[in-house]
């Protein structure tokens, strides 16, 4: 009887060593769960957060704050979402929720408020572009992360165009010679004629909401870019031309902006625009030796200085971390990456905002702005 107890012990131990092992193997295998909240719905790009949200089963939404009722029916309603993850306060919902990070949908202007009430309670945060709307914010900002050790993260869409990505690595390789012009092209028909829901239209328009209209909206893509091919180097100088060519329908803002960026042996020239005939996003990257131009968010055209044909190919695709945003937020909250010198990063975006708000003086004063430390 002492022998069977002894077997049935080992069989047990071995039965219990065996499925704790599996249970820790099925442990590595599911994604570590990225708790994340809204933090205003005012931004039309929170729907596409919102449609994606199904396809990331290593994403939970949390939490959705917003003062707005009205918002905050339109969103339960059309995403069907449990009223019980809805908050009037940003505070209020961290404290009760206690999210990863939270998203920012709200206006520009709001961002350094959002990113601090988060930061007090040690909570990061990704925002919609731009960081904010002036170069002061974005230091005040930049303060603010690392007092409270937070990460601050700015969405692009063009930092998911895998044509970005084969552009950049081109250039990297030295395929292209020396950097030498680029000029990057972004916008559409305009957010009223696209038709943006009237909450985001209202502040994409008013200067003290988003910082500036086109110039704002789209030139920050184009500074975003140009700065992450640059290793994070300012321009020399900028200048920028704003036009009005609608102001019966943007009358406080610009719908067409030209910014030029002098580098000492580079110029990028970035076009941004409401007035363009349809939505483009592209970008053309001229070295000494060869030039690189995107088509869309995954075809490059190439041409390299002894070849007599450009030739078309087929950006290779993001995975992993690279892939989306939501995708990136994880890697930089896990410590699987560093978000330092990327387009999402946050030194990135301080010269952007540096960039921008030089561009809106030079628009205003019509001269080149020459910037600080240059």
């Amino acid at each position: 009887m002492v022998i069977f107890r002894s077997r049935l012990s080992y069989l047990l131990l071995i039965a219990a060593t065996f499925l704790a092992s599996t249970c820790a193997l099925a442990a590595q295998d599911q994604p570590h769960l990225l708790r994340v909240a809204i933090v205003g719905l005012e931004h039309g790009h929170v729907e596409g957060f919102l449609g994606a949200l199904s396809s990331h089963r290593d994403v939970e939404l949390v939490g959705i704050a917003d003062a707005d009722s009205s918002l905050i029916a339109k969103y339960q309603q059309k995403y069907h979402l449990d009223e019980k993850l809805f908050y009037k306060s940003e505070a209020n919902m961290i404290e009760r929720v206690r999210p990863d990070a939270v998203l920012v949908y709200t206006s520009i202007s709001e961002h350094r408020n959002a990113i601090g009430i988060a930061a007090q309670y040690g909570v990061s945060s990704m925002v919609e572009k731009p960081l904010t709307i002036s170069y002061q914010d974005a230091l005040a900002i930049r303060e603010i992360a690392n007092y409270h050790h937070v990460h601050v993260l700015v969405n692009y869409e063009t930092t998911w165009y895998a044509s970005n990505r084969a552009a950049y690595d081109e250039l990297s390789r030295g395929q292209l010679g020396d950097l030498r012009r680029v000029l990057i092209n972004d916008g559409h028909q305009g957010p009223k004629e696209i038709g943006v829901p009237p909450e985001f239209l209202n502040f994409l328009t008013d200067p003290a909401q988003n910082g500036a209209g086109a110039l704002y909206d789209f030139g920050c893509y184009g500074a975003d870019l140009m700065t992450w091919l640059m290793h994070g180097q300012a321009p020399l100088t900028v200048t920028a031309v704003t036009n009005q060519d609608k102001p019966y329908e943007y009358s406080r803002v610009d719908d067409d902006a030209t910014i030029v960026l002098k580098y000492p042996h580079t110029q990028a020239v970035i076009q941004a625009s409401w007035n363009w005939p349809f939505g483009r996003k592209d970008m053309e990257v001229y070295g000494s030796t060869g030039y690189a131009i995107t088509v869309g968010a995954d075809k490059l055209r190439l041409r390299l200085q002894n070849e007599r044909d450009e030739s078309t190919i087929t950006a290779p695709s993001l995975n992993g971390n690279e892939r989306d945003s939501l995708s990136y937020l994880a890697a930089v909250l896990h410590g699987s990456i560093q978000d330092q010198g990327d387009p999402s990063s946050l030194d990135t975006n301080i010269v952007v905002m540096q960039i921008l708000d030089a561009a809106r003086e030079s628009a205003r004063t019509g001269r080149s702005v020459r910037l600080s430390g240059n």
